[in-house]
């Protein structure tokens, strides 16, 4: 996987050069992939998104925060979403331009096929993206659905154009997992193997709090993703983004492999947390390794947020 693809050149009618990023997002999803699978899959996603969404009806129900978290988990039950978390809303999550009223955000999260992804950039793995999409943006209107029904005003973000707020930040904050090196999440249950979406409320649920699991320091000394990524748009190491220092991926040269492929995730299926099986041993060792420094726990909160891991 870390050669296959190289080397890479990108094609010069996508060049982010001379492309806008808004127009070739709509390329993207305009071009016609030659795919059964992949047209199905956001043929699926299309009508996910068309669905229409209840009114507010009713007075407000009255629980408490632990009350109405136990009833969102509840609500995972069957599948509908792999996690769940509830942040409360920070403005700097928000996209310039336009404004969040509400004062809780809940996060989903929905893990992928490893069989699938692992054959990523192929359309295989495009079509699970967007299957996962497709989940996402149906597991956002039920619990919206559900809040309205209840009283309370909700309004779905589906992923992954969420045009109001970044979804990574309020991820991390909720306890879905670090920031990986190749900027997408990563957390001992699923790895980097799943996508988000999200719901704005005033519901009065119960934050959850972050996890930590030394993924930092892990990323810190591989260079796994860094490797596998064709047009090499993984830095090595951290750089200042707005004014904090992060791991930093350079999307100029990730967009148009990205758009090429018709999609990517190269990264995600490389990371070696994402096999199956393996994050939660590896946060179990470096959690040892952490306790064997400085004698402490090297683990974040176990009930930190919704999964069938931690604390559903």
């Amino acid at each position: 996987m870390s050669t296959r693809h190289r080397p890479f050149s990108p094609d010069p009618s996508q060049d982010p050069d001379t492309i806008a990023h808004g127009a070739m997002q709509r390329w993207f999803y305009q071009v016609d992939p030659h795919n059964a699978d992949l047209a199905r899959a956001r043929e699926g996603r299309a009508k996910q998104l068309a669905a229409p969404l209840p009114e507010v009806s009713g007075e407000p129900v009255e629980r408490t925060p632990e009350q109405w978290n136990a009833a969102l988990a509840g609500l995972a039950e069957g599948g509908r979403f792999d996690m769940w978390g509830v942040a409360r809303m920070d403005p700097s999550w928000v996209y310039d331009g336009h404004d969040v009223p509400q004062h809780t955000i809940v996060m989903l999260g929905f893990g992928h096929d490893y069989a699938q992804i692992a054959t990523a950039p192929e359309a295989t793995a495009g079509a699970e993206v967007v299957r996962q999409y497709g989940r996402a943006a149906a597991a956002a209107k039920a619990v919206c659905g559900w809040l309205r029904g209840q009283g309370w005003d909700a309004e779905p973000l589906t992923g992954p154009m969420t045009s109001k707020v970044t979804m990574i930040p309020p991820a991390i904050a909720c306890g879905f997992g670090e920031l990986g090196k190749h900027g997408s999440l990563i957390n001992p249950e699923f790895g980097s193997s799943f996508r988000l979406s999200a719901v704005l409320t005033d519901a009065p649920l119960l934050p959850t709090p972050p996890r930590t699991f030394e993924v930092d320091s892990f990323c810190a000394n591989c260079r796994v993703c860094e490797n596998a990524c064709p047009p090499e748009a993984i830095s090595p190491r951290k750089q200042i983004v707005r004014g904090v220092e992060k791991w930093y991926v350079d999307f100029d040269r990730c967009l148009p492999f990205f758009n090429q492929t018709h999609g990517c995730a190269i990264c995600i299926a490389a990371c070696p947390w994402s096999r199956p099986g393996v994050g939660l041993n590896l946060a179990a060792k470096l959690a040892r390794r952490t306790r064997g420094h400085d004698g402490s726990v090297g683990m974040g909160s176990s009930q930190a947020a919704g999964t069938d891991c931690a604390g559903s």
